[in-house]
């Protein structure tokens, strides 16, 4: 067991992992040495990687905040969760709504041992963690956690951020989300964030490059592509545009560039 509490017999340290460049590229500490070399490659590839991945993170609290406040939606259900890192999802509802309820899903080991600071819940509302694969929809929603946490009567809020590159073709990651999606009832809600090249192909193609070299291939899409996504649903204003388009508070959208972005951003309804 190493200083962290992290349990070594489930962690690979001498290899990178995308959860744990994430977390050093945005100035965490849940991360090894392998990591920081990772995350310092593909920075000198594309200096903006920072800014983007800040974006990405911004994006996700905004969404957050407006479906809790102008949607009402009170119940969540996170995908591909992540190194906590507050003001995490539950924070941001339950800072509108105390009663929100949130199940976070991730199939990452590092994710389970630091997952309590993902179930620092109100007293009116309630956290669950659920180690899953995002490939395996049925699982996830036959779960005890999601099923004891969440009324899937109710809308849900079903949140999809900076995951779906990590699928390749093979994994049918449109597929996936819709079978998510369908035993929600009406009135839930679609966000996604979706990594693309459209916008600085040759820096985010060789940052891809950097990624598949430590055994972590990429599928980057087009916006048509990132369209299938949301086929069937009511996008909601202003559609699918840059992370940093999407509903701007004025927080730190200031001076960047689109070139620096390389993630699609939306959410929709249900009908």
């Amino acid at each position: 067991m190493p200083e962290n509490g992290w349990p070594a017999d489930r962690i690979d340290t001498e290899n990178a992992h995308s959860a744990r460049i994430y977390d050093y590229i945005l100035g965490g500490k849940d991360y090894y040495p392998a990591d920081k070399e990772a995350g310092e490659a593909m920075v000198r590839e594309w200096p903006a990687l920072p800014v983007h991945m800040r974006a990405n993170r911004d994006f996700m609290n905004r969404v957050v905040r407006r479906l809790a406040e102008e949607a009402g939606i009170r119940q969540f259900l996170d995908i591909g969760t992540g190194i906590p890192t507050s003001p995490n999802l539950h924070e941001i509802a339950q800072a509108v709504a105390p009663e929100s309820r949130v199940v976070y899903v991730d199939n990452d080991p590092i994710v389970l041992t630091l997952s309590q600071g993902l179930l620092t819940s109100t007293p009116e509302g309630r956290t669950a963690y659920l180690e899953a694969d995002f490939r395996d929809p049925a699982a996830i929603l036959s779960a005890p956690e999601l099923r004891e946490t969440l009324d899937l009567s109710r809308p849900v809020a079903l949140t999809v951020i900076a995951i779906v590159h990590f699928m390749l073709d093979a994994d049918d990651a449109v597929g996936v989300v819709r079978r998510l999606l369908e035993p929600l009832p009406s009135g839930s809600h679609l966000a996604m964030s979706i990594g693309t090249a459209d916008f600085a192909p040759e820096q985010v193609g060789r940052v891809a490059g950097e990624y598949a070299a430590r055994d972590m291939p990429m599928r980057l899409r087009t916006l048509a592509e990132a369209h299938e996504f949301f086929d069937g649903l009511d996008l909601v204003g202003p559609g699918i545009v840059q992370v940093h388009k999407w509903h701007p508070d004025g927080s730190g959208e200031q001076g960047i560039r689109d070139e620096d972005i390389a993630m699609y951003g939306a959410v929709a309804r249900k009908p």
